[in-house]
């Protein structure tokens, strides 16, 4: 997969250049502790997303949309985008802050910024009815064919699907594995769990109604995740993680109305690429 390429290629040069600098033949590793530390990281995200029911109700209408297809939505890179800080929330985005409460285990909570669209024009099933005075799509369906055509619904969670989440994780060193004894490089692995909310800013525009398109708690998620973080000199860090999760929002504001909203679950498939730093306040 070329993200998963372009990661590792990031991670090898990083730490094949430090390697490079270092002499194998160096006195004893001094131990690293972490404990009592903190953490933060900035970093952005490529997602995919399993099929999903979506069921949408209001005062007339109530019907639901079998195996809606869906994808994220990259931000095309430029330095202005991803680096400008006025522009930097642009992009596909991760950010987190944690603490080492014990030597390999981290407790953090941060924003999993991902977009989620539905692919226009797509053809699924309906079943359900419909009842608002549109000729065009007021009707009575039982597993029928519908196009997902503009004029009938638009989808998004693009500003974002935001996954505000918990997270308690394990930090492996595995310089031994190499047999490494480099005090400004270590090699870790990490893994864990975490659970939270969904608050996305939902952008639909359904059989004409005006959009909601504002934050509102939606639902939950739960994720498990591992990743490879290399540190430089004690502090600094790249990271790369992958994740999966499942969602479930019952309650996403589709419209103005109170009466009106829709409900989906899924599962997601995240890569992220991370830079971050790690440091001691007391």
């Amino acid at each position: 997969m070329k993200i998963n390429s372009i990661i590792l290629g990031i991670l090898l040069f990083s730490f094949f250049g430090v390697v490079a600098q270092q002499n194998n033949s160096a006195p004893k590793k001094k131990k690293i502790v972490n404990k009592g530390k903190f953490f933060i990281y900035w970093g952005w995200n490529w997602a995919n997303y399993t099929n999903s029911d979506i069921r949408f109700k209001g005062k007339d209408y109530d019907f639901t949309l079998s195996d809606v297809r869906a994808e994220d939505r990259q931000t095309k890179f430029s330095f202005n985008d991803y680096f400008n800080p006025a522009n930097i929330t642009i992009p596909q985005n991760n950010y987190r802050i944690g603490y080492f409460f014990k030597e390999n285990y981290t407790i953090s909570i941060g924003v999993d910024h991902m977009k989620y669209v539905m692919i226009a024009d797509q053809k699924v099933k309906i079943n359900g009815n419909i009842n608002i005075g549109n000729k065009k799509y007021d009707g009575s369906y039982k597993n029928q064919d519908i196009v997902l055509a503009e004029d009938f619904l638009r989808f998004e969670h693009t500003d974002g699907l935001n996954y505000v989440n918990v997270e308690v994780k394990r930090f492996d060193n595995i310089d031994h594995w190499f047999g490494f004894k480099l005090d400004n490089l270590q090699i870790n692995l990490t893994e864990g769990l975490g659970a939270g909310v969904l608050y996305p800013r939902t952008d639909t525009s359904l059989l004409g109604k005006e959009r909601h398109d504002n934050f509102h708690i939606s639902g939950w998620g739960i994720s498990a995740g591992a990743g490879l973080n290399i540190t430089f000199l004690k502090h600094f860090y790249i990271q790369a993680d992958y994740k999966i999760g499942y969602i479930n929002m019952p309650d996403i504001k589709t419209s103005l109305s109170s009466a009106d909203s829709a409900s989906q679950s899924f599962y997601f498939f995240e890569n992220t690429i991370l830079i971050g730093g790690k440091f001691r306040l007391f």
